[in-house]
């Protein structure tokens, strides 16, 4: 009896998986099958012991895919806390104030198309080419101290080990795109080609810049991954017949990528193994490792609901200052070491973002230090080395399944930091200067 069968085609590689429970065997049909889209599976009828993690792979791919196409600025790049920057200065000039809410008016934009946005938005009494010509240069100056945004090397570094053409299409002119691809070591390399928005009549959300890429790549766009920011680029990736992943570079959006075949709260949660790629090798026991970073200060009183609420009680620190620090650093669930200067180095596990089940108004950073303390320490100065991330921030149907979540966290955050890899950090030099200082 035929129990379940799956069929997926990508180009010219279709795989069909059937399940005869009552025999015990698995059938996999390959037809035109290519070891570099599959290269985990090795044969074409395995008996159930052994195929079991093969199906279940095979039943979670959403499609196999066989090149990958990057969006740039707010995808690849922190364009814009750059963009951000500048024109808050700007608007100054002309007697106005930068909001942050109306940046989604530009994000995904041409350049033409994101200056008509400010100047209409603003009232300015210019011209969009004239605003254009006046910041362009200001633009051309900052360039070089765009951030990657987190797991973009990560991602280029390891996609380009593993043979997958990569390629760059953005709404920038390609002089721009060089120009910033040019402070990042590795990246003009790593892809097939580029193309900016001046090579094509109409930038997203036209399809016309994804259209040309898999012509280029001489491959079928439905075989072709895009990881976007932003909705036009969304919109012009499914125009074109391909997978899009979304990545919202704006904060609590996600909720309006509904075209998208998938939304990701960042590049450090991308998971090709679901597009038939190599899966990242990096992850330790239900973490990812990262570059540490630091952050301190006294510990604040927060929404009461840590102690109160959830039986979790958090020592919060104050965003102060640090609002280019968060917005370096996707929302999430991080772990690290903490040093309380009067008591000594801990085990944490923390939050950073909004707290979707809260729904707060403004990026947190919400540590829990894992251990039992007899008394409150308000006040008292709180030194983080954040060394590894854990997940996404998630909403959760109910305060009982978020509880059992933090408390699933804590576990990961405790067991981890008892490899070498972590553990190493107990000794960072910020944590011991930090208890010099309090000496």
């Amino acid at each position: 009896m035929l129990c379940g069968a799956a069929r997926v085609r990508v180009s010219n590689v279709v795989l069909i998986v059937f399940e005869f429970p009552e025999s015990g065997f698995v059938v996999l049909i390959v037809f035109e099958f290519q070891m570099s889209v599959l290269p985990n599976i090795e044969r074409y009828i395995l008996c159930t012991q052994g195929l079991r993690s093969e199906l279940s792979m095979a039943n979670s791919f959403r499609k196999l895919v066989s090149c990958v196409i990057l969006d740039l600025d707010g995808t690849l790049l922190n364009t814009d806390c750059i963009v951000s920057d500048v024109l808050r200065v700007y608007l100054v000039k002309h007697g106005k104030q930068w909001d942050g809410r109306r940046a989604h008016r530009i994000v995904g934009k041409t350049p033409y198309e994101a200056a008509a946005a400010v100047v209409e938005d603003y009232e300015l009494s210019i011209s969009a080419d004239e605003l254009l010509s006046e910041t362009s240069p200001i633009f051309a100056d900052q360039w070089c101290k765009i951030k990657a945004q987190p797991g973009a090397n990560r991602l280029i570094e390891y996609l380009k080990s593993n043979g997958v053409p990569l390629v760059l299409a953005s709404n920038s002119p390609k002089a721009n795109i060089e120009e910033k691809i040019s402070h990042h070591q590795g990246w003009k390399e790593s892809f097939s080609f580029i193309i900016g928005g001046d090579e094509v009549k109409s930038g997203k959300p036209s399809p016309e810049i994804y259209i040309e890429a898999a012509k280029r790549l001489k491959m079928d766009p439905s075989s072709c991954l895009v990881i976007e920011d932003s909705l036009p680029g969304v919109i012009a990736g499914k125009e074109a017949g391909m997978e899009v992943v979304a990545v919202p570079s704006l904060p609590k959006q996600s909720q309006l990528f509904t075209s998208a075949d998938e939304v990701i709260n960042s590049l450090l949660d991308f998971r090709p193994e679901k597009w038939g790629l190599p899966a990242f090798e990096d992850w330790v026991e239900g973490t990812l490792p990262i570059e540490p970073w630091y952050i301190g200060g006294p510990v604040i009183k927060g929404f009461g609901r840590g102690s109160k609420v959830l039986g979790i009680p958090t020592a919060n620190l104050s965003t102060e200052g640090y609002s280019a620090l968060l917005s370096d650093h996707p929302s999430g669930v991080y772990f690290g070491w903490a040093r309380l200067a009067t008591q000594g180095v801990y085990k944490m596990v923390m939050s950073i973002g909004w707290n979707p089940y809260f729904n707060n108004t403004e990026k947190t950073i919400e540590p829990w230090l894992l251990h039992d303390f007899n008394e409150d320490f308000y006040g008292e100065d709180l030194q983080l080395v954040i060394v590894g991330y854990i997940r996404p921030e998630a909403n959760f149907p109910s305060l009982e399944t978020l509880i059992a979540k933090i408390y699933e966290d804590r576990e990961i955050a405790e067991k981890a930091l008892d490899l070498p890899l972590y553990l190493k950090y107990k000794e960072d030099t910020y944590l011991k200067k930090s208890l010099q200082h309090s000496c």
